[in-house]
């Protein structure tokens, strides 16, 4: 048994859980974890400008590669900048783990200097967290921590750890495997609920299949695909379960809901049988939730118990890790594909009726921002990772981008937090070899300077980052809102004054572009693509083009404003 002191334990047990990047910003109460941090050559350490960079970056980094993201932060205002991130990974399911330094135990509660109750903040907005109060609790808690955050339904997982106890030192034994009798997430569905779904499922006369993020979390693309090309039924998507299907196979609708393809919201309000795929009817897909699929009847597979009935009532619920229950599914499934074509003529027409599409402009007119989407499509190769900031551009990626497999962007779904997108490409980057598979990020021009100063990140490491600013001079999405709903009374969210982003980005080193034709985008895109760093290309475009189809709040999602 070695003796180490508390931060070499920080340092041995992320080894042990193979962790090769942390991101962080050092402050006085984890001075002690970033000597050790200096001392170590286990993992590469990334300093971020921003703690909330930091902890985005590491979430980026999760949903890239499909590891653990971790981060390390100090106290106080370190702690409370990361709040944001850490709540951003939460609504969206991403393994993360938070280590954050504390004031020494003596002082806790004291009001003492950098003092902050950060286990009381994260409560609400993580999985599970812990206060560490002794330094023979360290290597226990540090392996459940991961455990937490990877198994079930993945989450972030914050770990506070007392200055003094980062400097104690103690006996070394972390555990090979790990057993909480208070957490027993189940993995295989139950056979009579598989069997009476497997029953509906060949009954069915219009079923869809209706994937959500889980779908990702669990590995379970291949197992989706299989099931939707056994059972030949239609596909709809959520935000965050793009590259799931292929965007280029017919059976797939597009996304679903609140910005989905007229298709995809009319499949699911007239389906028969809803086969929910890791998702969890939020309200940007459901919509007026009394007029949600009123005819259909649900199957409801997630892993998490909480998920299932908490919006829509489920007919055949089952609780389980999606990957194994589809491999119990297929296994018993049987199904009569030619039962289907009047359902798929049906969708044709739905398709044929109102196609996702635009204006393009003409010459000497602002580029419209689908255009811009549509060509990065085509042009980036296919393992290109794509990561978003939110709002209007957001939107557009997810209509007109072709997403061909899972873990192809990055986006902020269930918070909707600017200022992720970059700093989310920059965790990516890490992820993948980024000299040979493009990161790409794509921001409005409002989002892109909430954490701009990850700029300096990319630069000092030489990593390459494709930043696509989307500029209209509007925060375009409240915009959109205002214009529609409050009568164009346009409050606070016009930005007409912004920075010159060609000399911000040489100013961090990078190189910058500015285009306003379709030639000049073509042009740069080509540029930064043969680069092997980081550069921001602004894209001005039309300011006041509109996300449609879009479904009104309080409606139904098959009353759609298309035009």
């Amino acid at each position: 048994m070695k003796k180490l002191n508390g931060s070499q334990m920080i340092s041995e047990a992320l080894h042990a859980e193979g962790v090769e990047v942390v991101f962080g910003y050092p402050g006085g109460a984890a001075l002690n974890i970033y000597d050790e941090t200096y001392k170590q050559d286990y993992f590469t350490h990334i300093l971020a400008r921003h703690e909330q960079g930091a902890v985005h970056a590491a979430d980026g980094y999760a949903r890239a590669s499909g590891k653990v993201g971790v981060a390390f932060v100090t106290s106080g205002p370190g702690f409370t900048n990361a709040v944001t991130a850490i709540a951003t990974a939460y609504c969206d399911s991403v393994p993360l783990v938070l280590i954050s330094g504390q004031v020494a135990l003596p002082l806790v509660g004291s009001d003492a200097f950098q003092e902050i109750d950060a286990v009381g903040i994260s409560r609400p907005c993580t999985k599970h967290n812990f206060l560490v109060k002794s330094i023979d609790e360290l290597p226990k808690i540090l392996k459940q921590a991961f455990y937490i955050a990877r198994s079930g339904r993945p989450g972030p997982v914050h770990v506070d750890i007392p200055k003094d106890i980062t400097a104690a030192v103690g006996e070394f034994i972390y555990p090979e495997d790990i057993y909480m009798q208070t957490y027993k997430p189940t993995l295989k569905g139950h056979p009579y609920q598989i069997k009476k779904a497997c029953e509906a499922i060949k009954e069915a006369k219009r079923p869809i299949a209706y994937i959500g993020g889980g779908a990702i979390s669990s590995g379970a693309s291949e197992l989706v695909r299989e099931f939707v090309e056994r059972t030949g039924m239609p596909v709809v998507q959520t935000l965050m379960a793009l590259g799931v299907v292929d965007a280029n196979d017919e059976k797939n609708l597009g996304m679903v809901g609140m910005h989905g393809s007229y298709a995809a919201n009319m499949a699911l309000s007239e389906a028969d049988l809803i086969i929910a795929l890791g998702a969890r009817f939020d309200d940007r897909v459901t919509g007026n939730v009394k007029e949600f699929a009123k005819s259909a009847k649900i199957i409801h597979i997630d892993i998490d118990p909480a998920s299932i009935d908490k919006i829509i009532h489920s007919d055949y619920p089952i609780v389980g890790d999606l990957a194994s229950v589809l491999e119990q599914v297929l296994e018993k499934l049987s199904c009569d594909k030619e039962a289907l074509k009047p359902w798929l003529e049906q969708i044709k027409v739905y398709n044929n009726l109102h196609p996702l599409s635009y204006k393009d402009s003409k010459d000497g007119e602002a580029l419209k921002p689908q255009w811009v989407i549509q060509e990065l499509s085509n042009t980036l190769p296919k393992d290109a990772i794509i990561a978003t900031d939110v709002g209007q551009h957001q939107m557009w990626t997810a209509q007109f981008f072709k997403f061909c497999r899972p873990r192809a962007l990055l986006t902020s779904g269930g918070l909707g937090t600017m200022g992720f997108g970059l700093p989310a490409a920059m965790g990516a980057a890490w992820a993948v070899d980024d000299k040979k598979i493009p990161v790409v990020a794509i921001s409005g021009d409002g989002g892109v300077l909430m954490n701009i100063q990850e700029l300096m990140t990319l630069s000092e490491h030489g990593k390459r980052v494709i930043n696509i600013v989307l500029n209209n001079n509007f925060l375009g999405m409240v915009r959109q809102w205002q214009s529609l709903f409050y009568d164009s009374r346009l409050s606070s969210v016009d930005l007409a004054k912004q920075p010159d982003f060609v000399m911000l980005a040489k100013a961090f080193g990078l190189e910058g572009y500015s285009v306003s034709d379709k030639v000049g985008f073509k042009n740069v895109l080509e540029a930064a693509l043969k680069s092997d760093k980081s550069c921001v290309i602004e894209v001005k475009i039309e300011r006041f083009e509109n996300v449609l189809p879009m479904v009104a709040p309080g409606a139904a999602i098959y009353n759609m404003v298309l035009e």
